[in-house]
């Protein structure tokens, strides 16, 4: 999105958003992201829902926006709005979007004004749902969601979490900078004229470091924080993608829209990405699962000998998941990208390594990431080489996780066929 020093000056075109506030107790919440949205340089139109005024009135909303706000397509007559606004905007946002939002956008209803400009808006249109679980669930719900998403537009997957009253599971809004982050991944392939090209597809991917336990309290680790795997789900979602993330001790806000599953040691990572990648169009590991793991762990915490000694410890491997990945496909889907953190050594170079381990693998593409001295890990850019089975070869610059992130889908979509 437009940065901050856009808003003072005037040749800069300050792109238009509708936020569309849906009648649900978090509409509170989008109070945060209608500032976020107002202090990136975007002119914001809000337009609530009559019931939606129950929870936060107008005048809150004409005070954070600096506009004036309607609900009726009746007011301002001469302007047109209930064409005008959808005509015009650049984004439209739709959030809380509750189930009877949703039920109206599927089926063409325009019986108010935001639901006439989400018949009229040519943009990219994100809806972030937030209801209790149940009604998430209902066939009719589903049946919906997937009729938009048929459709170009962008349905975030609910949060987990507490919900009204004393009700907790899948429903909750996902927090406003989190919906920022992925609106500003949207918007920007938007204002470039890019459909989301992934729309539908569902992906997997993994993230962050697992861990290996000596015993209750030690661990055998990396350095992975989930950074790139993150980044990776955060422009899936933005390009329509069905996400899942399976994150190995990722400590980061989890992106809007996915689904998170998470683990702790590479067994758990091996059973949780192997269970949802029987339907996925795409696999990314981005993980980073460790190879060994000790033989025995001790169910006591490991004293320090007192003759000075060190415990020998004894390792064995762990399972190779992303070549069982591929050894248990059917046909050529889904796609599967490896990442390989790689350094060079008296056995080869770091592009050699690269070369054996993707022969090894036999994923059809491989993201090489030069990490000697400890570089890429934690860091908010990354450079890569992505190889291909087919021999193919793209540098990616050294720019921000997002950018490596949106050529990995590039290939992948290509390999879809969708591009």
């Amino acid at each position: 999105m437009s940065s901050p020093a856009a808003q003072g000056s005037d040749t800069v075109r300050r792109p238009s958003v509708v936020l569309g506030v849906g009648a649900g107790i978090a509409a509170y919440k989008v109070c945060e992201l209608l500032r976020l949205l107002a202090e990136s340089g975007h002119r914001v139109r809000v337009v609530p829902t009559r019931d939606s005024l129950r929870f936060v009135g107008a005048a809150t909303w004409e005070a954070l926006s600096g506009a004036s706000v309607t609900t009726e397509v009746f007011d301002s007559v001469p302007d047109v709005p209930h064409v005008r606004l959808g005509q015009q905007a650049d984004l439209v946002v739709v959030a809380p979007a509750t189930a009877d939002l949703l039920a109206k956008a599927a089926h063409g209803r325009a019986d108010d004004l935001l639901t006439a400009t989400l018949l009229t808006a040519r943009c990219p249109v994100v809806f972030a749902p937030a209801m209790h679980t149940e009604m998430w669930q209902h066939p009719a719900t589903v049946s919906n969601v997937a009729t938009l998403r048929s459709r170009g537009a962008l349905v975030l997957e609910p949060a987990e979490g507490r919900l009204t009253g004393s009700d907790s599971g899948k429903g909750r809004l996902p927090e406003p900078e989190t919906i920022f982050d992925l609106l500003r991944l949207v918007a920007r392939r938007g204002f470039d004229g890019l459909e989301p090209d992934l729309g539908g597809r569902r992906v997997v991917v993994s993230a962050g470091g697992t861990r290996e336990y000596l015993d209750p309290v030690r661990y055998l680790g990396n350095r992975s924080s989930g950074r790139q795997g993150y980044a990776l789900a955060s422009t899936a979602a933005a390009r329509g993608a069905v996400v899942t993330v399976v994150a190995a001790n990722v400590t980061l806000p989890d992106p809007a829209g996915v689904e998170v599953i998470r683990v702790e040691t590479t067994e758990e990572l091996r059973v949780q990405v192997r269970g949802v990648a029987v339907a996925a169009d795409a696999v990314v590991m981005a993980a980073a699962p460790s190879d060994f793991r000790p033989a025995r762990v001790s169910v006591a915490k490991l004293k320090r000998p007192a003759d000075g000694t060190a415990p020998a410890l004894e390792l064995v491997q762990n399972a190779d998941i992303l070549a069982e990945l591929v050894a248990n496909r059917a046909g050529k889907e889904p796609v599967i990208v490896g990442f390989a953190a790689e350094t060079g050594d008296e056995s080869g170079t770091i592009l050699q390594h690269a070369q054996a381990k993707l022969a090894r693998k036999g994923c059809d593409f491989l993201v090489v990431n030069d990490v000697s001295n400890g570089q890429v890990f934690g860091e908010p850019d990354n450079e890569a080489l992505i190889l291909g089975a087919d021999g193919s070869g793209i540098t990616v610059p050294l720019g921000p996780k997002e950018q490596l992130a949106d050529v990995v889908w590039d290939v992948v979509a290509r390999r879809l066929g969708i591009s």
